[in-house]
């Protein structure tokens, strides 16, 4: 069955078959639609890449998947731009010059194209005329380092050459000289020909997808979570991008232009798996959205991470917790002093690592609220981002230190309204909770600075993990969090 028959038997399918809730009748036509067109371009423009029915399938979900994350009413269907891929394809070959003799002093990890100690003007002599012609010599000022001499644009460009179990010249590692050579011509021939796309743009040009401008200022957007049904949140989150190297051809999901290249053509990000070029990534705006397939734990999983993935308003972790010790804890003598059973700890990081907010930690499972407590206590400990952020700590320290106490409640606040609404929220939750615990201190034992002890150096940590530097401040972490408990009502 060819492409348009398989889309065509889907459409007529979709007219007798309930399709899931998140892909309903309307959005699948269009869908069928846009894999029609987009499969007739795929072998305008990439011709050979396309020989199985399964390869065409999954390049062309993978143009669309981004579109079907939104509304189907504003679902315009992306146009892949082929500029790019057309000039790679047009892009010089490596040829390879290669030495008439043998030389003992090559290196075991080139080949023929290892010329020895030469001068740069008789490299150039070697390569003129031949567009894409390249050998490595020994530098002649400093021997035992290596240069690539590569015949680009009528001129020999020359560039130091390193190998550490794989050949480099700058942040991409190749396997072979060869693959690098081919990397590099493309490269150098996409910028020559299409500077503004290849070095990005000062104006973003995003074509998949539309940034949410219901939030704007972290004022505005602590006002929004106070009034928004913990089901909608719209925390902001930068994407998680990663340098990748991608198979078989790939478009950019914001500016639409191909990813050239033979390794790393650009960036992915781990959370929501999102493509761009690295140029782009530093214009996509921070709209990431995890998918919960990519989440892989609970516990040491970025908070804004976890909240969005989730779509609650603060981790799981933290509600669940906190609901259980105010049920059948809050009396409990020494409570967050106290450590449960470690191996107990363990077994309830697990579950939610596991299980999720299907985890059970009811008092038929876990007697000892101490349990439940250390559990709370590790994940705030275990976040790869603490819930006050390493790029605040400083301010708050300093809050501490100010003399005047109106002065240290002012930078306090002020600190506050800098960090990330999903950490501002869930401080804001853990700091009410612990006011009711101090407000049954009488049979706890447990004041706001007993409280403040405990929990400093949980939600505090200093951005070099160096032991003096936390010694020295843990006066002030106390400190932060005995005045956040104490005037919670004022400063949140």
């Amino acid at each position: 069955m060819g492409m348009e028959k398989l889309i065509t038997s889907g459409r007529r399918n979709t007219e007798d078959h309930d399709m899931t809730a998140h892909v309903n009748r309307e959005v699948w036509h269009r869908f069928a639609d846009d894999c029609k067109g987009m499969f007739e371009m795929s072998h305008m423009y990439l011709p050979g890449q396309h020989d199985s029915l399964f390869t065409t399938i999954i390049w062309v979900v993978q143009q669309w998947r981004w579109s079907l994350m939104r509304d189907p009413e504003d679902y315009q269907p992306p146009i892949w731009k082929s500029y790019l891929y057309q000039l790679q394809q047009e892009a010089p070959r490596p040829k390879r010059i290669t030495c008439p003799q043998e030389m003992e002093s090559r290196p075991k990890y080139y080949g023929r194209e290892f010329h020895g100690m030469i001068s740069r003007e008789y490299a150039d002599e070697l390569l003129v005329g031949a567009e894409g012609a390249y050998l490595i010599r020994e530098s002649q000022r400093q021997p035992g380092t290596h240069t690539l001499a590569l015949r680009f644009g009528h001129q020999t460009l020359n560039y130091r050459l390193f190998y550490d179990g794989k050949h480099f010249v700058g942040e991409k590692r190749f396997e072979s000289v060869h693959d690098l050579v081919t990397d590099a011509l493309i490269t150098l021939y996409i910028e020559t020909k299409a500077a503004e796309l290849s070095r990005g743009r000062t104006e973003p040009r995003r074509v998949t997808f539309q940034r949410d401008e219901r939030i704007s200022s972290p004022l505005v957007q602590r006002t929004a979570l106070k009034d928004t049904p913990e089901k909608q949140c719209f925390y902001e989150k930068i994407h998680n991008f990663k340098v990748h190297t991608f198979r078989g051809p790939h478009w950019c999901e914001y500016c639409a232009n191909f990813m050239w290249g033979l390794i790393a053509q650009g960036v992915h990000c781990s959370d929501c798996g999102l493509n761009v070029h690295k140029q782009c990534s530093k214009l996509v705006p921070s709209d990431c959205q995890p998918d919960l397939r990519r989440i892989k734990k609970v516990y040491s999983c970025d908070l804004t991470t976890l909240v969005k993935a989730h779509n609650t308003t603060r981790p799981m972790v933290v509600d669940m917790c906190i609901r259980e010790i105010e049920l059948r804890g809050m009396n409990s003598e020494g409570l967050y002093r106290v450590s449960g059973f470690s191996e107990h700890v363990e077994e309830v990081r697990l579950a939610f690592d596991r299980d999720g907010d299907k985890a059970d930690i009811s008092a038929s499972a876990y007697a000892d609220i101490n349990i439940i407590a250390g559990a709370l206590k590790l994940y705030l400990r275990d976040l790869p981002i603490p819930v006050i952020t390493f790029d605040l700590y400083s301010k708050f320290i300093q809050s501490a230190k100010l003399p005047n106490a109106e002065s240290r409640l002012e930078a306090i606040h002020e600190s506050l309204l800098q960090l990330p609404p999903a950490h501002y929220e869930t401080l804001r939750y853990l700091m009410a909770h612990l006011k009711r615990v101090t407000q049954l201190a009488k049979d706890n034992l447990m004041s706001s600075e007993n409280l403040g002890i405990v929990y400093g150096p949980t939600l505090m940590q200093p951005p070099e993990q160096n032991a003096l530097i936390t010694l020295n401040d843990m006066r002030q972490q106390k400190l932060v969090v005995q005045l956040m408990i104490e005037h919670e009502d004022v400063l949140f």
